[in-house]
């Protein structure tokens, strides 16, 4: 075959199909939003799976610290109570005389009560920082530093900084505002006898937590807990020296104190998701069954249009057109469809993606849980498109074998 025929019988192919298209708009109409809901089934759930593990890695770098230590993997589902690292202040100070740290500060989760009235309180996850920063992006007040030594382990009977930050949701639902005081402590008992002086809200360990949070200075959370006399933390983070390599910085830590898990905060996001085999399968699972879900729906799709055109076909395939062409025809019409309804699907992506952030950021706190790259909106367009056309060429060519006069008949 020439290149002029294969160009006239491309052009014929085309004719044909358009044609077909344009008898029966409301179908088309609903096929092409059927791919577009399949398109963006994937994009979403493609957009959770970046997003999650996109928090995780900003989760450990909002706290924008080089190395963590633990007996286990940071895990911010955990409550954080046995708190494993005994003598805490005694081993940031060894680690913080190191020429290559420049600072070593540890870091404590418990779970309390909290509570404007002793009468009335609720258990929240509460996090003993040494200081805030701004990295905590205060929507009201600020935060505090603590006044002792941060290497002195001198346990404390009693709160001695006695102030609190708190999530904005907690604040509402307390209906506390900064300098008001309320009531913490681990026990609905003990909490009635220490008050917090409420410095700013924030939401910043609440999205690593994946709840909403309250921040403590640290000796005043170990102080309500009961563990300043052995001195426990969740554990302990460290920043290297600008001229040190913060790799080699953890294999020494970790050579040195062989009790305890040290890594760098790319090694610890790593560790996190190896922790959770089981929700890394999930989210690979979900995302496998939406492309899946979007093959086989489009697959039903185009067996239903050429269904749908059996007669027309028939029609062609009795005036001498060859399958190839019905095929082709049917191929056709899947390019259009898909492309419509892949760029209708991607388009309508970051508007859902927006309404289940703000639903996530309401009701679980993660703000801008889906993230959508140009990976994302590339592979919904992909698999409409390309899967499409292919398919329906599968389906086109399949149709060819019934397509026969009897379907002219009647």
């Amino acid at each position: 075959m020439s290149v002029r025929q294969a160009l006239a019988r491309t052009r014929a192919v085309a004719g044909l199909a358009i044609a077909q298209l344009r008898r029966s708009p409301g179908r088309v109409a609903l096929t092409v939003l059927a791919v577009a809901l399949a398109v963006l089934s994937v994009t979403l759930l493609a957009s959770l799976g970046v997003g999650v593990v996109d928090k995780g890695e900003e989760g450990l770098e909002a706290a924008d610290r080089d190395i963590w230590i633990s007996s286990d993997p940071v895990d911010p589902a955990a409550s954080g109570t046995q708190n494993p690292i005994v003598g805490t202040h005694g081993v940031a100070a060894e680690i913080n005389e190191r020429d290559d740290v420049r600072s070593a500060t540890p870091i404590a989760v418990h779970d309390v009560y909290v509570g404007s009235d002793p009468d009335d309180l609720r258990r929240r996850s509460a996090v003993g920082v040494e200081s805030t920063h701004s990295g905590y992006d205060f929507e009201e007040g600020g935060g505090f530093s603590m006044r002792d030594d941060p290497y002195d382990g001198t346990p404390a009977d009693e709160p001695r900084t006695a102030e609190i930050v708190l999530d904005p949701r907690i604040a509402e639902e307390l209906d506390v505002g900064v300098g008001e005081t309320v009531y913490v402590g681990t026990s609905r008992e003990t909490a009635a006898a220490a008050e917090f002086t409420v410095v700013g809200t924030s939401r910043h360990h609440s999205q690593f937590l994946g709840s909403p949070a309250v921040t403590v200075p640290f000796a005043d959370l170990q102080a309500i807990a009961g563990t300043a006399g052995t001195d426990r933390s969740t554990f302990l983070t460290a920043d290297v020296a600008d001229d040190a390599d913060r790799e080699a910085v953890a294999d020494d830590l970790a050579a040195e104190y062989p009790e305890y898990d040290v890594r760098t905060s790319d090694r610890q996001v790593r560790a996190m998701f190896e922790e959770r085999p089981l929700v890394l399968a999930s989210g690979a699972t979900l995302v496998g069954l939406a492309v899946l879900g979007g093959i086989v729906l489009t697959v039903n799709l185009f067996a239903l249009v050429a269904y749908q055109q059996r007669e027309e076909l028939a029609a062609l395939r009795a005036i001498g057109l060859s399958r190839w062409v019905l095929a082709g025809t049917i191929g056709a019409q899947g390019l259009v469809i898909g492309l419509l309804g892949g760029v209708l699907g991607v388009a309508a992506t970051p508007l859902f993606a927006r309404v289940l952030n703000y639903l996530a950021a309401d009701v679980i706190g993660f703000e801008r849980l889906l993230r959508t790259p140009l990976e994302v909106y590339a592979v919904g367009l992909v698999l409409a498109v390309c899967v499409g056309t292919i398919v329906a060429i599968a389906t086109g060519w399949r149709t060819g074998r019934y397509a026969s006069l009897e379907h002219l008949d009647g």
